[in-house]
């Protein structure tokens, strides 16, 4: 590996360390620096004989749903960067554009933006009937073949060393080299569909790795590429396994769904979720994101509101079960108010003042004594 090998090294372990310094696993790696960065680098130059990923730290969330979350070490998570940098620039343009997950200058909010200004064309700004299609891919990391993802993106990648670190990750068999973390029972509730402990060996990506996210987007741009230009789709969009395509006949919706449904079997060995696949009018409003799209107006979801209120709820009891005379912990405060902000900051995208203000009168009632309003309820501040 040459010096400007060991650099770009450097750089990537810059980009890595980035908002994690205080865990463990970073800082012993910062400690180290230098002596650690070698041996990567090293290691890294026959690749066969000696990189091998590191045990997972594997845990099960539950919000927004159940699910495994796999943690990479820092060590392959400096691998991770190192792949996504160099495959990126290779990839992006290969992307269509109204791809939003997990690329720069896009996200959840541009893509409502998106679907909002589709909408107002196809319906000439809600005075026209028109349709939605929303579909998403049953149980998508977990059905990912690695064969066919290693295959589209080899087609691309030519450097022998980034294309055998990109071998040894999607073919990595997580699921016998980790440590489990957190509350163990949770395993158990996790349906064995979205499970990689439940799954073939030869499909499956773990959710928490960048290189999963970005091959994501690799797999699923065959599906772009055929809706936009084979069934010339001119109204698509997608954020991960969620897409929406618009258009002005149900019926030719629906037999562009029967399309896709064969493509995804055929070519990359996926499924439509039957439950999760519809059509109907865009005047309904289109359920998206954690908001609801219509071509004059955005709304908060109302599953996101109701989240919201019991955390609120669930907050006010703590502070009111602190006696009169102990001082609130700061550290409790400040997790209280980027928990609310969080919120706020996901309201504020759509036309929700009336709904901001209302929760701040009628649902932060503890909360009041502590926090402060600031520009027109967008956000908080504490006292």
């Amino acid at each position: 590996m040459t010096h400007c090998d060991y650099k770009k090294l450097y750089v990537t372990y810059l980009a890595c360390r980035k908002n994690k310094r205080l865990k463990n696993s970073s800082a012993e790696f910062e400690f180290y620096l230098e002596k650690k960065l070698f041996s990567l680098g090293n290691s890294l130059l026959d690749v066969s004989n000696n990189y091998t990923p590191l045990p997972f730290s594997v845990f099960v969330v539950t919000q927004p749903k159940i699910r495994e979350i796999f943690a990479a070490q820092f060590t392959d998570r400096i691998v991770h960067h190192l792949i996504v940098s160099h495959i990126q620039p290779i990839f992006e343009p290969k992307f269509i554009y109204d791809s939003y997950a997990n690329r720069k200058d896009k996200g959840t909010h541009l893509a409502v933006k998106r679907l909002q200004k589709f909408s107002r064309k196809i319906t000439n700004n809600g005075t026209r009937r028109a349709y939605y299609l929303q579909a998403d891919i049953k149980s998508f990391f977990t059905s990912i073949n690695h064969q066919i993802l290693f295959d589209l993106v080899k087609t691309h990648v030519k450097d022998p060393i980034i294309l055998e670190l990109i071998e040894k990750t999607i073919f990595y068999n997580c699921s016998i080299n980790f440590v489990k973390k957190g509350d163990l029972t949770l395993f158990d509730k996790v349906p064995a569909q979205k499970s990689l402990f439940h799954i073939p060996l030869d499909q499956g990506l773990p959710i928490g790795n960048l290189t999963s996210q970005f091959f994501a987007n690799v797999y699923l741009n065959e599906l772009d590429q055929y809706v936009k230009h084979t069934l010339k789709c001119k109204y698509y969009i997608r954020y991960v396994d969620d897409f929406i395509i618009l258009g002005l006949d149900a019926g030719e919706l629906e037999i562009i769904l029967a399309k896709i449904d064969t493509f995804l079997k055929e070519k990359l060995a996926l499924e439509l979720h039957p439950n999760k696949c519809k059509i109907a009018p865009i005047s309904n409003g289109i359920d998206f994101l954690g908001y609801v799209v219509r071509p004059g107006y955005v709304l908060v979801r109302k599953r996101v509101v109701c989240a919201l209120k019991a955390k609120l709820a669930e907050y006010n009891k703590i502070l009111e079960n602190i006696p009169k005379d102990q001082k609130v912990d700061s550290d409790l405060l400040n997790f209280m108010l980027a928990s609310i902000n969080s919120y706020y900051a996901h309201f504020s995208h759509a036309q929700s003042y009336n709904l901001r203000k209302h929760l701040w009168e009628k649902h932060f009632n503890k909360l009041q004594e502590y926090f402060l309003v600031v520009g027109g309820y967008k956000r908080f501040k504490l006292k």
